[in-house]
């Protein structure tokens, strides 16, 4: 079972798609997820002109590379966030509009309703991204948080996430919530209480990312075994954790990159996840899609790292045993 090796290009939307492709094939990767955002997929395009996708299409094929999701994350983080100024810089300029946060928070479920009919056009069955949350500000219970106002978070999300999952049912598409801070779902607990808020909904999974867990102390293997038949793609991200006595894992204010923060992320391989207790745990819930690379290290040059990434993850897959080590032994089956 080699599972397609692809490449994340959320963190390269400063590039062409045509200069990111060609980059992508030429790191050794075997496709690409392409974000919404650059030019890369823009969902009212391949939502109103079918000659849009095509030409996506053809440009990927004409390099080789598969395409198995896209990733509407910035937009989807609108749908649940209490809008404010910073939303402006990752929105889409018809999206934030005049900026009025409940036009902004409907316009932004409007898109992701776009986004399943254009991940359809485009001939993919999985989006990737975001819900945002009305409730994350409230995760650390002081002043005392009361037990209605999670449960008013989680009802929040359901009712704005039902009518978006409606439209991904009726196109045949599935939404991926990369569990994450800042999301409705940031741990197994929050993950199994957004499963149920919205009845267990097939429509509904996750994109599984273990660079978000490790830093929390949730090991990355039991999200896996917790969701066995949730999991409907695979981001290869490593962190690590640098608690010195003077930092902690709330960050102290410090941005991404500053090595006085107490975790970070790496490039795939130069962290602390430990791959190849994921693929083994992939390998028993049977999961065949996409391993795709989300390249985050603030520390390294993206293009080397993103090359070694597809060394690495190559290296790292593989397909499970079809028989027992010690079969040769068992006489019954001889």
């Amino acid at each position: 079972m080699a599972r397609p090796v692809t490449l994340f290009t959320g963190q390269w939307a400063d590039l062409p798609l045509t200069k990111m492709a060609q980059f992508t094939k030429d790191a050794g990767y075997d496709g690409i997820e392409l974000a919404c955002w650059g030019d890369h997929f823009e969902v009212d395009k391949a939502h109103s002109d079918p000659g849009y996708c095509k030409a996506k299409r053809e440009l990927l094929d004409k390099l080789g590379l598969q395409c198995h999701a896209i990733s509407a994350h910035l937009v989807g983080q609108a749908v649940l966030d209490p809008i404010d100024s910073r939303h402006k810089a990752i929105l889409p300029g018809y999206v934030w509009g005049d900026g009025n946060p409940a036009a902004v928070n409907q316009r932004a479920i409007d898109e992701l309703k776009k986004t399943a009919h254009a991940a359809k056009n485009f001939g993919v069955k999985v989006v990737n991204g975001f819900t945002g949350s009305s409730i994350w500000h409230l995760n650390y219970s002081f002043p005392p948080v009361p037990q209605s106002m999670i449960d008013d978070g989680f009802k929040l999300f359901a009712d704005r996430f039902n009518p978006i999952l409606d439209e991904f049912k009726a196109c045949g598409v599935k939404f991926a919530l990369e569990v994450h801070p800042t999301e409705i779902a940031f741990d197994i607990y929050s993950a199994k209480m957004a499963l149920e808020a919205v009845n267990h909904r097939p429509e509904f999974g996750f994109n599984f990312d273990p660079s978000h867990l490790l830093w929390q102390s949730v090991d990355p293997v039991e999200f896996i075994r917790e969701f066995p038949d949730r999991i409907y793609h695979v981001h290869i991200k490593d962190a690590t954790t640098k608690l010195n006595g003077k930092s902690g894992i709330l960050c102290s204010h410090l941005n991404f990159g500053d090595p006085r923060r107490g975790w970070d992320f790496r490039s795939p391989g130069r962290g602390s996840v430990n791959f190849e207790e994921i693929i083994r745990a992939l390998n028993d819930i049977g999961y065949s899609g996409p391993l795709s690379v989300e390249w985050e290290d603030s520390g390294m040059d993206r293009e080397f790292g993103a090359r070694e990434a597809a060394s690495f993850v190559k290296g790292l897959d593989f397909a499970p045993s079809n028989r027992a080590f010690d079969s040769a032994f068992d006489k019954e089956s001889a």
